[in-house]
């Protein structure tokens, strides 16, 4: 893991000494906002208005955050409108790179950039933090609109709307009191829960963030035993949220991050839901697995010192998932 100080690329494991051997997650740093018309959103600056064409996505495969931009992406039928970058899974000493070997990592399109802190410091020579993805890019400005996952899926509900005619509703405003509270709980628990595990310095660190890992995952099989999706009977942007967590489960945090004490395929509602969602026309697409199974297991030497790529399980995720309108598995 790397930060950018000054312009001058430091490296160095994730610090949870100083958090009693928690880790801690930072925010990001850039907060605008894509409108229909430019003007400025939650925060940030105005000026950024949806165009076919002009925004450009950078992520990784295996980047869970990265990926709830890509199903965005199919699920608002944003592919023509955004372009998209894809890094290579390994993020080694200068972070995340652009070489374009294996893995479905195709370069950077825009600028044939080396590493993806080079696209912070052409927004912003004097960026110091970190460099994460997913990057929204702003062709126009040169500049990056946001490095904020949960907020792009946002614009990318609703922002372009009147350019491409889907106005399928994600973040719909009379559930949203609801779908801020799952998600608060499944974000803190689930999605971080199980780098909080992961990247535990000291027992009692791992001992507080697993065991409320499992007990989030105990609740979503009640919920879902109940509710085909977790708001009730239609999909929201919670579901496409938690998403990316169930899928990399079994294959990655299972094993790596030492979050063993169940998988999803010992949960029937859970494992049934995340196969529908990954059957969910333009899913699968954003889905790769070997990605995501050669970063996580590469790339953290300070968890896998030797590189070993376990072989891991064989999951069919295309295997019919029997949840009929009711919500039953």
């Amino acid at each position: 893991m790397g930060h950018l100080h000054n312009g001058t690329w430091t490296t160095g494991p994730i610090d949870t000494t100083s958090t009693g051997g928690a880790f801690e997650r930072s925010a990001a740093q850039f907060r605008n906002w894509i409108t229909p018309d430019g003007t400025a959103g939650a925060q940030g600056r105005d000026g950024f208005a949806a165009e076919s064409g002009r925004y450009h996505l950078y992520v990784s495969y295996a980047c869970p955050w990265a990926h709830r931009t890509l199903i965005f992406r199919q699920l608002k039928d944003l592919a023509d409108h955004i372009s998209v970058s894809v890094v290579h899974p390994d993020m080694l000493d200068r972070g995340w790179t652009f070489r374009t070997n294996d893995h479905g990592a195709t370069g950077d399109d825009l600028y044939g950039s080396g590493f993806a802190y080079e696209i912070y410091t052409r927004a912003d020579p004097e960026y110091s933090g970190r460099v994460t993805v997913p990057i929204l890019w702003d062709k126009t400005r040169n500049t990056i609109v946001s490095n904020e996952s949960s907020e792009i899926i946002r614009m990318f509900n609703s922002a372009f709307d009147d350019i491409t005619g889907n106005h399928d509703d994600y973040w719909p405003e009379q559930m949203r009191d609801g779908i801020e509270k799952v998600n608060a709980r499944i974000y803190d628990t689930l999605n971080n829960g199980v780098y909080k595990s992961g990247f535990a310095s000291t027992q009692e660190a791992y001992d507080a963030a697993v065991q409320p890992l499992f007990d989030t995952l105990d609740w979503l099989e009640a919920r879902l035993s109940e509710n085909r999706y977790l708001m009730g009977d239609r999909i929201t942007e919670a579901d496409w949220r938690l998403f990316p967590t169930l899928i990399r489960f079994d294959p990655v945090y299972h094993l790596h991050f030492k979050c063993n004490r169940r998988r999803i395929v010992d949960y029937p509602a859970l494992w049934a839901y995340t196969r529908e969602l990954y059957q969910w026309p333009g899913v699968a697409q954003t889905v790769n697995l070997q990605h995501i199974v050669r970063h996580y297991h590469y790339s953290h030497e300070s968890i896998n010192p030797h590189r070993i790529v376990p072989i891991n399980p064989v999951l069919d995720y295309d295997e019919p998932h029997g949840r009929d309108q009711r919500g039953a598995a």
